[in-house]
């Protein structure tokens, strides 16, 4: 069965990475203005984040806007903050269900083999929620990459990756650690029966001698 230092490390990496799901997924700094080309403007810099978009001073000031309208933002955009969204849940979720399987834990009863699955099946959970937060970046890098090689982009509209993408991205590597070693709790049938070596000594006769 699974080691306990294994599944409390596992446990303690995908609450991290649930922490950096959270923070990359509210910060604005999923991708930032590019200077590039001849006339670079450097006195206001654009970041855009899956809830706002900003706007920094080289003064200081930040200014930012929540989006009005969640149809007027396009298909990657809002799929991404779906799927993030999706991923912290399933997360959450999945270290619950964990938390009640792992052996330094009182949950689930004192069955070894029940508690193993349960922390098996929270590490699948947050396998699955992994999965989500990489496909969401992924999604969203590419759509990155693609706006700003194509050629008819204008120069003052290309945008390159934030921090905030970054740190999503790190999430998503730690969800997956730490789910793989919450779901390498695979439970092993208890043998209910003992079986005994077979006695070399040969049978004692019933019969008395006199």
């Amino acid at each position: 069965m699974a080691n306990k230092g294994l599944q409390l490390l596992g446990f303690t990496l995908a609450l991290l990475g649930m922490i950096g799901l959270i923070v990359g997924t509210i910060l604005p700094h999923w991708k930032m203005s590019a200077y590039v080309g001849d006339n670079i403007i450097t006195a206001i810099a654009m970041y855009q984040g899956l809830w706002m978009s900003c706007a920094f001073q080289s003064t200081g000031q930040m200014q930012c806007k929540v989006y009005d309208s969640i149809l007027q933002l396009d298909s990657s955009l809002q799929a991404t903050r779906a799927l993030m969204v999706v991923a912290i849940l399933l997360t959450v979720f999945g270290l619950g269900v964990a938390s009640m399987g792992m052996k330094c834990t009182n949950c689930g009863g004192d069955d070894k083999v029940k508690k193993s699955r349960i922390a098996m099946t929270g590490g699948i959970i947050i396998l699955v929620g992994a999965l989500c937060s990489m496909v969401a970046c992924g999604w969203f890098t590419n759509q990155i990459v693609r706006d700003f090689y194509n050629p008819f982009t204008p120069v003052n509209t290309k945008y390159e990756f934030g921090a905030a993408i970054f740190i999503a991205w790190a999430g998503a590597f730690l969800d997956l650690m730490g789910g793989g070693m919450l779901a390498s709790s695979c439970p092993k049938a208890n043998k209910s029966t003992t079986r005994y070596p077979k006695s070399s000594r040969p049978p004692s006769s019933s019969k008395e001698y006199v």
